[in-house]
């Protein structure tokens, strides 16, 4: 029986550049998979410095959830918004009087 070794007269061969590709891969997938899923929505300190913005959702959005979630009735969704709507101002499209 002949083998891999015996054929190239007792050396690796070319297969063994394979190696280093395979563990390549293997590394770059799980950092791939880890900036996927772990990683995602956690923000460095570096990120503080380059990002104004607040963080939270706007007034609008969360009147919206909470209606949609039952927390407020329509009455109420409606009395908020007009006074949201005169303070911030509506963004998009529709007629906002």
């Amino acid at each position: 029986m002949q083998t891999i070794a015996a054929h190239w007269d007792g050396g690796p061969g070319p297969w063994i550049l394979l190696f280093p590709l395979i563990w390549a891969a293997v590394v770059v997938g799980g950092v791939a998979l880890l900036r996927r899923t772990v990683w995602r929505g956690r923000r460095g300190p570096w990120s503080a410095a380059h990002d104004a913005r607040p963080t939270g959702d706007s007034p609008i959005a969360v009147l919206g959830r909470r209606f949609a979630s039952g927390e407020i009735d329509e009455d109420e969704y409606w009395r908020r918004l007009s006074v949201l709507d005169e303070q911030f101002g509506r963004t998009g499209k529709g007629g906002a009087a």
